[in-house]
């Protein structure tokens, strides 16, 4: 379907064929008319496949031919380069048609916190913004989006997974209710319908169906323990029988970024890395670089999991297992397009293996568990044991960068942030959330890998036995009572036992 068909206004078909969309792909064909429409919509598509063209072409029409004295267009999306990235398809499109943008987030410079201020006062058609940091500004007064007509959630599962659900319901509360919200997601869990319901109204459904991978994508699953992986994948990079010309190595911890980096230096590749710790500029230059191929290995967190203009890659590396099935589809996805080959290499861990059961599940296929690292000298691999070694990675709960346990990394109770306070704070929060899965586990000492209750522990290839039942473990336990018991003969108050009430975070 040509985009002339959806009678849009003929200087935004200028803009359309100048940004070169020749042809609408599934979701835009499906998505546009409700939109033109003015309906409410939910819509599930897989990364690639165009969806953010699929809702700022219809609002971008509707927006350049109305006479807005306003800004009219709130968009929330999960991390600071993927707001950058829709702000320069407003400007592309900006050229053809009377619109304009604004781009919100955290990580930059300390003046563009002002230039960001001077900005929300003086206005805009389109504000693209990470929940976060556009909390922050909200919270100083100056921010007015009593006359918004239009609210776009986009990547909606990823921010949940960020733990913004509470500064996203936050912002909402302070728009019109009659306003036309829509909802794009690459995944469709069960919160993901039930978070809509609060913020959609009668919404139409639009849910494409999760592709299977590229037939030219060499899926290679090697079971390893977290110790053996670095050189597991520096055996498999020297030995690969396609050059390594452009590889996205993906680990779930940022703490892990720098020394894959640097252990992949000392192995003669030359590889740079990209998390939230990086200042903005340097990210933007370190994506700019690797897209230019100036350096073949970009090793990332799960920031450049979704939304991320980075494709035809040679090869993709699951350091790290994705917490979802579809996000492991979205990965190997950006290896093999259009018609080319490409290799996806994924590490599997004693406490990944169930994830594993998901991924195979959704791809409709087993895929073979190599075990070679005792063949290569490295030890013993984990053997692949999915009922065994289920909902091990869980064990202890997730910590946040405090050490306390909490949910997405969040700071224990929730604590609003005062009146007024310092912007740095608001930023401060938006990367302990852009981390996401980063606080889903600790990082262990290097060289040592999960203790499995009743057997040895893996330690370079030998073995150690298991703490025992009566040992260092029962006094440890011992220990913790007399901490929580107190002083003899001092009591507790009723006041003193109860928990304090919960604030939602961000407010």
């Amino acid at each position: 379907m040509t985009f002339q068909e959806f009678n849009l206004h003929d200087d935004l078909l200028a803009g359309v064929d100048a940004m070169n969309y020749l042809k609408a792909t599934p979701i835009q064909e499906l998505a546009i008319p409700k939109i033109l429409d003015g309906r409410d919509l939910i819509a599930s598509a897989q990364t690639g496949t165009g969806k953010t063209a699929a809702y700022l072409i219809p609002l971008l029409d509707r927006i350049s031919h109305a006479d807005h004295d306003h800004t009219s267009t709130l968009i929330l999306v999960p991390t600071r380069e993927l707001a950058k990235q829709i702000d320069e398809q407003v400007e592309g499109f900006g050229y053809f048609v009377n619109a304009n943008s604004i781009a919100i987030y955290g990580g930059g410079k300390g003046d563009d916190w002002d230039k960001q201020r001077k900005a929300l006062e003086t206005g805009a058609d389109i504000i693209i913004a990470t929940p976060g940091r556009l909390i922050a500004h909200m919270q100083l007064g100056y921010v007015k989006f009593d006359k918004i007509d239009y609210l776009v959630l986009d990547e909606a599962d990823k921010m949940l997974d960020m733990g913004f659900s509470d500064d996203i319901l936050n912002i909402v509360a302070k728009l019109p209710t009659k306003r036309q919200t829509l909802l794009f997601s690459a995944t469709m869990p069960n919160k993901i319908r039930e978070f809509s319901k609060r913020i959609l109204t009668d919404p139409e459904e639009i849910r494409l169906a999760v592709s299977k991978p590229a037939a030219g994508i060499d899926q290679q699953f090697y079971l390893a323990y977290d110790s053996q992986k670095l050189p597991l994948l520096a055996h498999l990079i020297k030995n690969s029988t396609k050059p390594v010309q452009s590889m996205v190595l993906f680990t779930s911890r940022k703490s892990e970024v720098n020394s894959i980096v640097r252990a992949l230096s000392k192995l003669g590749y030359d590889a740079r890395g990209i998390s939230s710790d990086l200042e903005q500029d340097d990210r933007e230059v370190v994506l700019r670089d690797f897209k230019n191929k100036a350096f073949p290995i970009l090793v990332a967190t799960d920031v450049l999991s979704r939304g991320i203009d980075i494709d035809n890659l040679t090869h993709v590396v699951n350091y790290d297992i994705p917490r979802d099935a579809e996000d492991y589809v979205h990965r190997i996805g950006r290896t093999a397009r259009a018609a080319t080959t490409g290799t996806a290499i994924t590490f599997i861990s004693d406490q990944d293996q169930n994830r594993i059961v998901n991924i195979e599940r959704l791809i409709e296929r087993d895929v073979d568990k190599q075990s070679i690292t005792e063949a290569l000298d490295m030890g013993k691999s984990p053997i692949f044991d999915p009922k065994r070694f289920s909902g091990l990675r869980g064990k202890g709960g997730a910590r946040n960068n405090n050490g306390k346990g909490g949910r997405d990394g969040r700071r224990g109770g929730g604590q609003p942030r005062p009146e007024g306070s310092q912007p740095v704070s608001g930023e401060r929060r938006e990367r302990r959330r852009e981390q996401g899965a980063d606080a889903e586990r600790k990082p262990r000492p290097e060289g040592v890998v999960g203790v499995t209750e009743g057997t040895p522990t893996e330690i370079a290839g030998g073995s150690v036995p298991p703490t025992s039942a009566n040992g260092d473990g029962k006094a440890r336990n011992k220990r913790r009572k007399k901490r929580r018991k107190g002083p003899k003969g001092e009591g507790r108050s009723n006041d003193q036992n109860q928990a304090p009430a919960s604030v939602p975070a961000g407010e």
